[in-house]
């Protein structure tokens, strides 16, 4: 029996947010997330600007979209500050709204519980393969698709099927 067996969907998940609170996936039932993990050092490391156009075209007027970056320093060291460094730079650097956990690891056998259920849940090609790796789950809490870091936030298939969650009751 694998490690997450007794997970039914992503709201069995939960991540350490800033300041030492708990972001609990079950809070955003009938939302539609959208989960990236992250790196302040990384070629994709812009993607933090699109990530925050795509939160605000989509957070606001009733829309339920939520987005949470998953800091990780598993990809050649490129998350090596502080968690508190880490949401310093994406304030400053980026004007960064939505939350930004804690660091976890995203792959191997330390990996965090929500990223072990995606890739059984997906498989081997769904789990990330390098920093900016995004995962969208519906109102279900089922994830439903999950783009590389060479995908930008905003490309249109993204918002497409964002749109299309939304939509869905």
């Amino acid at each position: 029996m694998s490690i997450n067996a007794q997970a039914t969907n992503v709201y069995d998940f939960s991540f350490e947010g800033a300041k030492n609170t708990k972001v609990n996936l079950k809070d955003f039932k009938d939302k539609v997330i959208m989960i990236v993990n992250t790196a302040s050092k990384c070629g994709f490391t812009g993607q933090y600007k699109e990530l925050e156009t795509l939160y605000k075209k989509y957070k606001d007027k009733d829309k339920d979209f939520v987005m949470i970056a998953v800091p990780s320093n598993d990809f050649a060291n490129q998350e090596p500050g502080s968690n508190e460094e880490i949401q310093e730079f994406c304030k400053l650097n980026y004007g960064v709204t939505f939350p930004v956990v804690k660091k976890v690891h995203v792959k191997g056998d330390n990996a965090h519980p929500f990223y072990k259920y995606a890739k059984e849940k997906l498989g081997f090609f769904s789990s990330p393969k390098w920093n900016f790796h995004k995962y969208l789950i519906d109102k279900n809490g089922n994830i439903v698709d999950y783009y590389y870091s060479t995908t930008s936030p905003l490309n249109k298939k993204i918002e497409n099927k964002i749109n299309i969650l939304l939509k869905e009751k």
